[in-house]
């Protein structure tokens, strides 16, 4: 046998150690939690024979506790390019087979490496986490390593698209890149995120609380807020990853991807022009108006579970994808809340930041009173969704269905927030408050004086009504630049996003905003 061919055959041997992670026993392991591999994770997430690793050698530095005789080749972390759908993304995804996943100096310079070489391409960044946190061993080095990954995600946020699967523990530290990056999927059952883990919480404050109840699925997509998915499984989450990266572009330079539409362009939706109810305070599903308006009924909502007042999610409009933001008559009335605030602020400053038009469905009765808002900070949060609007400058259209009242009217895409078209359905309430409430401040002297003060208050709501619960009012200022039938409000919203196609809008020169936070 000549050199070359023992130097080859050493390299095949050493590839499939490499690939062996933690060994086989790890990898057994692994199975049994109901968990795959971060070779396995890859392997369903990218286009078959596309995965192109870097690094499948790098070893750890440390000599700590021992630490020389645990060497695994790529330590901890595998990752590479590849591409989705024919398109070129960056990937790193740990390995919980190799000391547990644990964040080493070494991992990081690999985990840096991959999304440096991300923002250099213009491609976007998937990490999948299953990790241990940092590796003790290492001290300050893994410390270090976090805050590097961590001012990359940074430098990233609004560049690249930066998507994190949680597939497994992400915990202390570990859950701050997670947190920056742009959307966030939890496996149910078998991840968790949480600053500091039930024995902390046990030791300083004296709560009972497990791994699941304190940082689980469940929590983070209904209660916090932190994560945008939760999938069954493994195989699951990786197809919500695939199904979210064909509505958004490469990078914040390119358009979103298109797609071809064979649904009419023109299709008349009958069913809308019966679907708001004649009592203003009776409730309807916006689900059945966007399912009715975008292409083949096809709506990739995000959040569904927390703050649901409001709705985000993506669609396309004749094979072009937007970002919507509606309302939910349904859920509270559709009323604004912190939550619901933060929730599409966020939203729609991702839209924003790579080119995605936004199209906003209202029908808002105001803010959510109570000194439980208050004390949260609603009037901030609520300034975050107002800020976010008026900070936008991709296509802005708006369509008012029913009511849009006082504060929460502005906060949602209105004409002085640089919404392009707004358009309302002839239902549409455009005004500071309702009839009653409004009466009872502007009538409450003539109420007094009246021989029968119900009559004379309810008197004065019918012509507060014809005054204020159509839209004409506002179109009369040229607020609302023109009332549509609402079975034609998809050719109306494809036809007014074909016409902002060329918009061109650029904000003031500087350093950053002080969005309020």
């Amino acid at each position: 046998m000549s050199k070359q061919t023992e130097k080859i055959k050493e390299l095949v041997e050493l590839r499939a150690k490499a690939r062996l992670g933690g060994g086989e026993k790890a990898i057994e392991k692994q199975h049994e939690r109901g968990k795959y591999t971060a070779r396995e994770r890859i392997d369903m997430l990218l286009d078959e024979g596309s995965f192109e690793e870097m690094d499948m050698f790098k070893l750890h530095r440390c000599t700590n506790f021992g630490m020389e005789k645990k060497q695994f080749l790529g330590d901890g972390v595998v990752t590479g390019s590849g591409t989705i759908n024919g398109r070129l993304v960056y990937v790193f995804a740990q390995d919980f087979t190799v000391n547990g996943g644990s964040l080493s100096e070494t991992m990081a310079q690999k985990i840096c490496k991959v999304m440096d070489m991300a923002m250099k391409m213009g491609a976007p960044c998937i990490g999948i986490n299953d990790s241990g946190g940092a590796r003790i061993q290492e001290g300050i080095n893994a410390l270090g390593g976090y805050a590097e990954i961590f001012q990359r995600n940074i430098m990233a946020s609004g560049v690249i698209p930066q998507i994190s699967g949680i597939f497994g523990p992400c915990a202390g530290g570990a859950v701050y890149s997670p947190a920056l990056t742009d959307f966030t999927l939890m496996t149910e059952g078998t991840s968790y995120m949480f600053l500091t883990g039930p024995k902390v919480v046990k030791t300083v404050t004296g709560e009972d609380v497990s791994q699941e109840d304190l940082g689980g699925a469940s929590v983070h997509s209904t209660k916090s807020g932190v994560t945008h998915f939760t999938a069954p499984t493994e195989e699951e989450g990786i197809a919500i990853i695939k199904q979210l990266l064909s509505y958004i572009p490469q990078n914040n330079m390119e358009e979103t991807p298109r797609v071809a539409c064979n649904d009419p362009i023109d299709r008349m939706e009958d069913s809308l022009n019966e679907i708001i109810p004649d009592n203003p305070n009776k409730a309807y599903d916006m689900y059945e108006v966007i399912g009715a308006i975008v292409d083949n009924g096809e709506f990739f909502e995000i959040q569904k579970d927390y703050a649901r007042n409001i709705i985000i999610g993506f669609a396309r409009f004749n094979g072009q994808s937007v970002g919507i933001v509606a309302n939910q008559p349904n859920c509270y009335a559709g009323v604004l809340d912190c939550n619901a605030s933060r929730k599409g602020a966020r939203f729609v400053r991702f839209c924003d930041s790579f080119n995605i038009p936004i199209v906003t469905l209202v029908d808002v009765p105001g803010f959510l009173p109570g000194t439980g808002q208050e004390y949260n900070a609603v009037i901030l949060h609520g300034a975050k969704l107002l800020y976010a609007y008026g900070e936008a400058t991709v296509p802005k259209v708006t369509v008012t269905l029913r009511k849009s009242y006082g504060g929460s009217h502005i906060v949602m895409s209105c004409k002085q927030l640089r919404g392009d078209l707004n358009y309302a359905w002839p239902s549409a309430e455009i005004a500071v408050m309702g009839a009653s409430g409004a009466v009872a401040v502007l009538y409450a002297k003539g109420a007094k004086e009246a021989e029968d003060p119900q009559a004379f208050l309810k008197e004065k709501e019918e012509e507060y009504d014809k005054l204020f619960t159509n839209p004409y009012q506002a179109a009369k200022y040229g607020y609302i630049d023109d009332v549509i039938e609402p079975r034609n409000t998809r050719f109306r919203i494809i036809r007014a996003l074909a016409q902002l196609k060329t918009k061109s809008l650029v904000n003031p020169a500087k350093k950053h905003g002080n969005i309020p936070l």
